[in-house]
């Protein structure tokens, strides 16, 4: 399910960054950094109120400077906006307004989006350097200290309030599928194929990031929302301007599917590029489908399909849940199936395991191959439990987390997938440490 997106903006030493890490909880470095992808942005999901949303930091607005390196900031700053549902505007209180914050301000009210004013840095609650800002011209204000946290509670509450309640609402029976991939892949012909193939198009729905116009269609019951992607260049490949505003649009629509379709020419097989995009669908935590895209044009013999799976399995040891479909886009070989492991790979990700079998499960485990021990001191692992789905999170109770080697990390997920399955489908594993003395399996 989608989620609205939440954009900080503001001139140079207002205090952005400060102010996202108060909001989101956490000191945050580089959420999202793929080589290969232009990105110069920090992307963090956040939840105030019951309310869940995608906050993103921008860098510091200079209207003014010529310098190319400004230039590009300003452009990734102006992409953040357009995709933004509400517009976060950082001023500096002590400061009072400078030339740049009224060009940001013009700036801002032309994108016709919903601002929330924050002026911030106001230590000592000195609400009378609030006034100034109204000369700006865009509403209501509110006076916070991100060093210090004050007002950042009534802040949050302006955003939730100004989050257009229309896109907020989502149906959880339709099925969002991002088809993604590098350029002349096949993905347009792929969802032409997909919806020209015996189906009946529902509606034609504007994108709820602007990312593209996304095409609902039913199939056996099933209701799915494809969502067509500009194809993903590398990084030195990308062209300032439109071309890098669709690359990002490209991405932005992964983050909201419920399924990833990464398309790959098989006649040219995978290249470095396609592995980056599989990793940012990795990241994400997104299910997803290798789509091997013109099957029809690879010279076949007995072991071609297996030389193929040896290829992904090598250059996706990162993503070892793949699940590869071969299908041709201009015959429609294997339409059908595609749609298949669509539905299955996202009913992995949905899986609940009951507690009780959970535990039994690991506990096998923990008896088949002893924790690892460190200066004397052993693993214990207590208790296992699933915290949520989308991807699956389990959670480790163990007695030291800093005794969790990666390689028995790695042991316990290779466990749940062997019991579980969960094919298609990253999954997350949280360790926290707990005392001795309290429950066990």
């Amino acid at each position: 399910m989608s989620k609205p997106l939440v954009a900080i903006v503001g001139r140079p030493n207002v205090g952005k960054s400060t102010l996202f890490n108060r909001i989101v909880g956490k000191q945050m470095s580089i959420v999202e950094d793929m080589e290969g992808v232009t990105r110069d942005r920090l992307y963090c999901d956040a939840e105030w109120c019951g309310c869940a949303f995608t906050l993103v930091d921008t860098g510091g607005l200079d209207m003014r400077s010529q310098d190319q390196m400004w230039g590009h900031i300003r452009r990734q700053a102006e992409i953040a906006v357009d995709l933004a549902d509400v517009i976060l505007f950082v001023v500096d209180g002590p400061a009072g307004i400078t030339a740049n914050d009224r060009e940001v301000a013009q700036f801002l009210r032309a994108s016709g989006k919903p601002v929330v004013v924050a002026v911030n840095k106001l230590d000592n609650n000195e609400t009378d350097k609030l006034y100034e800002f109204y000369e700006l011209g865009l509403g209501d204000l509110v006076g916070v200290s991100g060093t210090q946290a004050k007002g950042i509670g009534d802040l949050l509450d302006e955003v939730i309030a100004s989050l257009p309640k229309g896109e907020l609402q989502d149906d959880p029976d339709v099925l969002h599928v991002a088809i993604v991939g590098k350029p002349n892949a096949g993905k347009s012909s792929l969802v032409n194929r997909l919806l020209g193939y015996d189906r009946v198009i529902v509606s034609d729905v504007a994108g709820t990031t602007r990312d593209a116009i996304d095409t609902r269609f039913e199939w056996r019951g099933y209701r799915f929302n494809l969502i067509d992607t500009a194809g993903i260049r590398k990084k030195s490949s990308v062209d300032e301007g439109v071309e890098q505003y669709s690359v990002l649009r490209s991405l932005a629509a992964v983050r909201r599917a419920d399924v990833v379709c990464v398309v790959v020419d098989a006649a040219a097989g995978i290249s470095d590029q396609d592995v980056k995009i599989c990793g940012y669908v990795h990241e994400q935590g997104k299910p997803s489908v290798i789509v091997m895209n013109k099957w029809d044009t690879v010279e076949k013999d007995t072991y071609t399909v297996n030389t193929f799976r040896k290829q992904l399995e090598g250059e996706l040891k990162f993503m070892d849940y793949f699940v590869p479909m071969f299908v041709s886009a201009l015959t429609g070989q294997r339409m059908d199936k595609l749609l298949e492991q669509i539905v299955q790979v996202r009913e992995q990700a949905a899986v609940r395991i009951q507690t009780g079998v959970l535990n039994d499960v690991i506990r096998d485990a923990v008896i088949a191959v002893e924790p690892p021990a460190h200066n004397g001191k052993r693993l214990k692992v207590f208790y296992c439990t699933q915290a949520s789905v989308d991807p699956p999170t389990f959670v480790f109770f163990v007695n030291d987390t800093e005794l969790l080697h990666f390689s028995y990390k790695r042991y316990l997920e290779n466990t749940l997938r062997k019991a579980f399955t969960f094919r298609g489908t990253p999954i997350r594993l949280v360790v926290r440490n707990r005392k001795e003395d309290e429950a066990q399996f």
